[in-house]
């Protein structure tokens, strides 16, 4: 194979520049980087481009051995007319080939030059979970911080001592929802937390934590209390029976939180809101009902950045991407579907016992 190399072979990125001629076969087999050296001859065709050389990532990709390939033209061997068009040219470009993202770089030098492919399908793929990441971080801190702006905009004007403690009360609670969301953001980068709770142990933590914003387990209409300082959507939330489970406790409660939200959010004024719990083999399955209209597309809402058809007002459509991407990350599914006349959004979670 050594013998077939006698042009320069051009310095990938990070790789010193240096002369084929002399260097031992393994030295560029040992690359990466699929390289396919060429050079300018005349053909019965007339000139052309044609194969003096490939290392075997190149034979990988293209399904062809070293010694078939030698003397072939060009466009034979790597069979897109892009790729023969950038060894003419030289530069740099991506293309997809059998799946894969490829970083090209042509190298043109005298009457030959190098073609460089660089498998970069990983690099792409983090960069999209990195453009998702920040579309969930956006979602999902929007709601606190919101409410916090407002907090803060009403303590600058004079009020009573209840009121104004009232305020603070809940500016604590969306400062407390905000460091839980700085805490998941470690999530991708450390082992899960999983332990064994009861179901009831998190459903307390929803209740908890919805208070602020609703009037739970309270008929629509009815007058609120005095320490409350705007009107709040009412609606009543029933729990199921308690069960033990094995899950990371934050994790747990984002993905109920999600689905009782929505639940309030696009239900009913004043609608009740069932969490049913039930033993499934192994699992728990976990189910939130409301009263809404019926869905024509319950998977498509799973999907990042898809919202209700009837859906208005602002909101990224991260919520349900968000549930069913915790929920899988534990091993379990999550679905919508209608039971009766009500929606139901469903989760299963490891059961214990």
């Amino acid at each position: 194979m050594g013998g077939e190399y006698n042009h320069a072979v051009p310095a990938g990125p990070g790789q010193p520049g240096a002369e084929a001629t002399g260097l031992a076969p393994n030295w560029l087999d040992a690359l990466p980087q699929a390289v396919l050296l060429y050079r300018r001859e005349h053909t019965e065709l007339g000139e052309g481009l044609t194969v003096s050389g490939l290392n075997r990532a190149a034979s990988e990709l293209w399904g062809v051995p070293e010694h078939r390939a030698l003397g072939r033209p060009l466009l034979e061997v790597v069979r897109r007319h892009t790729l023969e068009t950038l060894a003419e040219r030289g530069g740099e470009l991506e293309l997809e080939v059998s799946g894969k993202t490829l970083r090209c770089q042509a190298r043109p030098e005298g009457q030959g030059g190098a073609l460089i492919l660089e498998d970069i399908s990983e690099y792409r793929r983090r960069e999209a979970e990195l453009r998702e990441a920040t579309a969930v971080l956006s979602h999902e801190f929007r709601t606190p911080v919101t409410a916090i702006r407002g907090i803060l905009e009403a303590l600058e004007y004079d009020m009573p001592a209840e009121l104004q403690q009232s305020f603070v009360a809940q500016g604590l609670q969306e400062t407390e929802r905000l460091a839980r969301l700085v805490e998941d953001l470690a999530v991708g980068f450390r082992p899960t937390r999983a332990r064994t709770l009861t179901l009831s142990e998190a459903f307390e933590r929803v209740e908890r934590l919805l208070a602020a914003e609703y009037d739970l387990n309270t008929q629509a209409g009815s007058v609120p209390r005095r320490s409350r300082t705007a009107p709040r959507k009412a609606g009543q939330v029933s729990f199921g029976e308690d069960h033990l489970v094995r899950a990371d406790p934050d994790k747990l409660l984002q993905v109920l939180l999600n689905l009782i939200e929505n639940a309030l959010k696009y239900g009913p004024e004043g609608g009740q809101i069932e969490v049913q719990t039930q033993p499934n083999g192994p699992w728990v399955e976990v189910a939130v009902l409301d009263r809404g209209s019926p869905i024509s597309d319950t998977e498509g809402l799973f999907r990042a950045h898809t919202r209700g058809r009837h859906v208005s007002g602002q909101g990224s459509g991260m919520g349900l991407y968000i549930v069913r991407s915790i929920v899988q990350g534990w091993g379990g599914q999550a679905w919508a579907e209608r039971r009766g006349e009500r929606n139901a959004f469903c989760f299963t979670v490891p059961g214990v016992g």
